[in-house]
């Protein structure tokens, strides 16, 4: 569902710092070393053996991918909504290939917060200065 209201550029709606990345990037990275421990465990060579064994067989095997990436897009819409972006708005200068995630539903499971309360938390937790604010 496209916002009304769509922005020209991200800076229009986007007003986190320059180190507001580092959210994003360890939302993504927690679940994907995770994957990478277990993998190191033979979760994944139990996975699929069950996978197999299920009523859908081998062909359950092809819905993996589809899984996956829908645990991955939910991550990541949870991780914009936690700071205040709309998943679903895409600006007038973006769009299509790769960044063609606000033509989809949301998987967030949060809404959309009003204000970036990652932004809050690193302000009362390193001062009144805020993290990476440039004067």
């Amino acid at each position: 569902m496209q916002n009304s209201k769509t922005p020209n550029t991200i800076t229009e709606y986007d007003k986190r710092d320059n180190y507001a990345w580092v959210f994003s990037f360890a939302a993504a990275m927690v679940p994907f070393t995770a994957f990478c421990y277990g993998h190191s465990k033979g979760v994944t060579g139990r996975v699929l053996e069950k996978l197999v064994k299920m009523p859908g067989g081998f062909y359950g095997i092809f819905a993996l991918p589809f899984l996956t990436l829908g645990m991955e897009k939910c991550i990541y819409d949870t991780a914009q909504c936690i700071q205040g972006i709309d998943p679903n708005v895409r600006p007038a200068d973006r769009g299509g290939f790769p960044s063609g995630g606000s033509s989809l539903p949301s998987f967030s499971l949060c809404p959309v917060q009003e204000r970036n309360i990652v932004e809050d938390f690193v302000q009362k937790v390193l001062g009144s200065g805020g993290a990476g604010k440039s004067s």
